[in-house]
């Protein structure tokens, strides 16, 4: 009976203490939370949520929480609510452009300051030089490109066809774009368009399209501080007035704005035989086209150009150094080429490093799936996305203008005379 009493003495020690370990292991563990916004191309939930739980697998010793947060504005508006609240996310993916008005508002860390190993140090630099150009500033890096893209030219190849154009010659200058535009067009016996030529959406995030054709005249809208800004140079202003002729002139795409949320399903219900868009609607497209379609660099007037998107990842301040040290981790993971590789196949946007592109996935996936590398292709001709301080401001001081022309409330040399000089009071106070 003394045996019996004494083993079971034994195993209540015994699971007392694996109890013990158990919540000291809970006590211990980092909890993690990810603001991430959703409202982009294609369905994303569930490949980071994935994603995560890989990691939580071969990292028990952190949980992540991501919290999807709404589009971008939605996301960077409830991150810096968080902040003044006193209760910021450890981890945000953000656009990249944002990296002014966070460094401002002393919201984030420099990764310069978490990196310690010289493996650490060679991570940095692992990635593409266009997408790092809105992830540097004053000498330091404040991010980490992952939900990355440009924009490129999506085309339905049977609708070249009916039209008699080659469907592996897209337009490659904005003299082609016009004349492929006008024998895209068609109509039904009522005189009504039943497909355009082409559409660029207007909403949304119209500044960033209108950074393509900038880039395409030979312009950039802002310097690499973020501290001036170029709405009024002649190139910009051309650049507006051809965006405008497309509807108003050429009437290869309908007058007025065109909506960034619906132009995918446009394009998918044969609307419109070509759209410029991200390419991180790439996955979706092809999941869903009933026809043949192909992915084409954007078109040049002096030259071809895009500008890069998307979001990277930052690291809020207020968090402690076990934080810092995990969000670090998780980060550095997400990255590496093979999830980048796995990344980008899911989604469509870009693989964010060269040596992604060498894994036997997306080696694989590009050889059966050309398009998937156009927009790599295209960062040869890339260009920072527009980013200054107090972005949101000056945001919407250029949508407006951009808008203001594309429905003739102003002329484009109007619209972006008055939209310069709003912007010149806003950043003047940053030189």
């Amino acid at each position: 009976m003394k045996s019996v009493t004494s083993g079971i003495k034994k195993l209540k020690v015994l699971l007392l203490g694996l109890l013990l370990l158990s919540f000291s292991s809970m006590a211990f563990a980092t909890d993690l939370t990810m603001f991430y916004p959703v409202a982009v191309g294609g369905p994303l939930t569930k490949l980071v949520d994935k994603l995560v739980q890989d990691f939580e697998a071969e990292n028990p010793d952190i949980s992540v929480k991501a919290i999807y947060s709404g589009n971008y504005s939605d996301t960077m508006t409830k991150a810096m609510t968080s902040l003044k609240g006193g209760n910021p996310p450890h981890i945000s993916v953000i656009l990249s452009t944002e990296i002014f008005t966070l460094i401002d508002n002393d919201a984030i860390l420099a990764f310069d300051d978490l990196v310690t190993t010289t493996e650490e140090k060679q991570w940095l630099d692992s990635f593409y030089p266009a997408l790092m150009e809105n992830s540097r500033t004053s000498g330091k890096t404040w991010s980490i490109p992952f939900q990355r893209s440009t924009i490129v030219m999506y085309y339905n190849k049977d609708a070249f066809r009916k039209a008699g154009l080659d469907p592996d010659t897209p337009p490659a200058t904005w003299e082609e774009l016009v004349e492929t535009g006008k024998k895209l067009v068609t109509k039904d016996a009522s005189g009504k368009v039943t497909q355009w030529g082409l559409e660029i959406p207007s909403t949304g995030y119209p500044y960033w399209m209108f950074g393509a054709l900038c880039r395409q005249n030979g312009e950039v809208l802002m310097n690499d501080a973020g501290t001036e800004s170029y709405f009024n140079h002649q190139g910009v202003v051309q650049a507006l007035d051809f965006w405008k002729d497309l509807g108003r002139k050429h009437k290869i795409m309908p007058e007025g704005t065109i909506e960034w949320g619906t132009l995918r399903t446009d394009f998918l219900e044969q609307k419109t035989a070509i759209m410029w868009h991200s390419t991180g609607n790439l996955t979706a497209v092809k999941k869903n086209a009933r026809f043949d379609f192909g992915v084409a660099m954007l078109p040049a007037k002096k030259e071809r150009g895009t500008p890069t998107g998307g979001g990277n990842f930052y690291i809020f301040k207020q968090t402690t150094p076990e934080e810092r040290a995990a969000a670090l981790k998780f980060i550095k993971w997400i990255t590496q080429p093979l999830r980048t590789a796995q990344w980008s196949i899911g989604t469509g946007y870009l693989g964010t490093r060269p040596d992604a592109y060498e894994t036997n996935e997306l080696k694989t996936y590009v050889k059966g799936f050309p398009a998937a590398a156009v927009a790599r292709d295209q960062l040869k001709y890339a260009t920072a996305e527009l980013s200054v301080h107090e972005n949101g401001r000056v945001y919407k001081i250029l949508n407006d203008a951009i808008q203001a022309a594309l429905t003739e409330a102003k002329t484009p040399e109007k619209a972006l005379k008055d939209a310069q000089k709003q912007a010149e009071r806003i950043l003047k106070r940053y030189r």
